[in-house]
């Protein structure tokens, strides 16, 4: 148990408690918990307060609105009332007091595009040199331990606890991915970070955040207070957005490690060579050249790889050892992966991308690498920024030569309407003469794949490592790379 001083938390009249646990859901309290009921989009926890109460709940955090919606519960409680201007953020700092020990180097990288990417190199880099460490986000915790995760950015109790357990289990680095949610809920207010990384900035959320500005605002927190005064910031240069975010980090006096092709970059991408399984990069750290070979389809990847270095860097590792390892990245699963391979060498690919500049991302870095036609098999998810969709389908157009639209994530929408959208885009796009509508994305990417012809290649956009797809209620088995590789068999009379 820990008193509520111990936490740093200070309830109304100078009451005292002993906590016993932290919950953010009424149905998790037991006897002495704090119970956090915060302000939601839908309804605010404090009417969740009662409940919490009766589970026996020791002390109540929540804001003046809270203390107000539950005043008749609270008069006469036993529990301790703690009022915070903001909520969220006392929890998350409470939670890491609750929680113990964070690993010693803890790293966060923030953008539209490429957070498990980069997140998932900094592990692979920290591997290569023999440090036990982790990424954590979008699948989950992975590396030197694992754990399952639900969301990229975890609510902070479920975020402090997985750390104090990586810090169990000997991990002594941690690369997280810093979601626009994670951070407009100030889901990681509390960690202790080294460093911090921007990689870019493009449409997606709009259903949550509602503008591009609020967007923006909600990702820079990480920069604006999450990240220390005297951390270091790791900005991609080459994205319209980078010099702003640099601007605005070394005015709080943060270091800034600058990255991309840009002349001010201090770890400036210089060249790029591309074959059909990976490319060969020329870049150079504070005017000092050198040349890799990645096995990585993508010239983004190429960006994505030198930020992590350049968060690697930061966080005290020598920059000529991160650069002699980058040769041995492997492929992050989902991302621009591989899937399958037909008999006459035609390809088959498996992305996330699921925003229109990450599919004009990918298509346009794909070109480079097939010498043949690009088929692109791209969808929309339901219950998510709707203005997207259109874009999305433009964007595919544009960028590849045939287009297959079919379902991603349906959730509780209409399949077709979501389709009709994204069709109507691609149409109106009229950059490609061929765009079909395929509902059932099984047979969408078997037809995809069978277009297949000798150079061609075949990009499944939207789903990435995801292993479910969701309609309606119900997440249904579904997993592209599997899928991929199933149709290519089949076709190819292997099974």
């Amino acid at each position: 148990m820990t008193t509520l001083a111990e936490l740093g938390l200070t309830a109304q009249g100078g009451a005292e408690a002993q906590v016993t646990g932290l919950a953010v859901d009424s149905r998790d309290v037991k006897d002495g918990y704090l119970f956090a009921a915060l302000p939601g989009a839908q309804v605010h926890g404090a009417e969740f307060i009662q409940y919490a109460l009766r589970m026996g709940a020791g002390a109540i955090l929540t804001d003046a609105a809270g203390a107000a919606i539950a005043s008749e519960h609270l008069a006469g409680a036993m529990a301790a009332v703690i009022i915070a201007e903001d909520p969220r953020q006392t929890l998350a700092q409470t939670a890491s007091l609750w929680s113990g020990a964070h690993p010693g180097t803890v790293v966060a990288v923030t953008g539209t595009n490429g957070k498990t990417s980069v997140s998932t190199f900094c592990r692979q880099i920290w591997e290569q040199m023999g440090i036990a460490g982790v990424n954590l986000g979008t699948t989950g915790v992975e590396g030197a331990w694992t754990h399952p995760l639900k969301h990229t950015t975890p609510e902070p109790i479920t975020l402090h606890r997985v750390l104090a357990q990586a810090t169990e289990n000997g991990i002594t680095h941690v690369a997280m991915e810093a979601s626009s949610h994670g951070l407009d809920q100030r889901r990681l207010d509390g960690v202790l970070l080294t460093a911090a990384g921007f990689s870019n900035f493009s449409q997606d959320h709009l259903d949550y955040h509602k503008t591009f500005d609020a967007y923006f605002e909600a990702k820079m927190g990480l920069f604006d207070r999450v990240l220390s005064e005297d951390g270091v910031a790791v900005i991609n240069l080459d994205d319209p957005k980078g010099q702003e975010v640099a601007d605005r980090c070394t005015a709080r006096g943060q270091e800034v490690i600058g990255v991309g092709r840009d002349a001010g970059a201090r770890l400036q991408l210089t060249g790029q060579r591309f074959d059909a399984t990976g490319q060969e990069v020329l870049f150079s750290w504070q005017g000092q050249a050198y040349q890799v070979h990645l096995d990585l389809i993508g010239g983004f990847q190429a960006e994505n790889v030198l930020l992590a270095a350049g968060l690697v860097i930061a966080a005290g590792a020598e920059p000529s050892t991160v650069f002699e390892v980058l040769p041995e990245l492997g492929t992050v699963h989902g991302r621009m992966e591989l899937a399958a391979t037909r008999d006459n060498g035609a390809t088959v690919f498996v992305d996330y991308a699921h925003t229109p500049d990450a599919v004009s991302t990918a298509l346009q870095a794909m070109r480079l690498h097939v010498m043949g036609r690009i088929i692109v098999i791209v969808g929309a998810g339901g219950d998510r920024d709707a203005t997207k969709r259109p874009l999305m389908g433009a964007a595919a157009a544009r960028h590849a030569d045939s287009v297959i639209v079919t379902d991603d994530n349906p959730r509780s929408e209409d399949p077709a309407t979501i389709r009709a959208a994204v069709m109507a885009g691609a149409v109106e796009a009229g950059a490609t003469d061929s765009i079909t509508e395929v509902g059932d994305r099984a047979e969408a990417i078997l037809r995809g794949i069978d277009m297949l012809a000798p150079g061609d290649a075949l990009l499944i956009a939207g789903k990435g490592h995801e292993t479910g797809q969701v309609i309606g209620d119900t997440v249904l088995p579904f997993d592209d790379v599997e899928q991929a590789s199933v149709a290519v068999a089949a076709l190819e009379g292997r099974i």
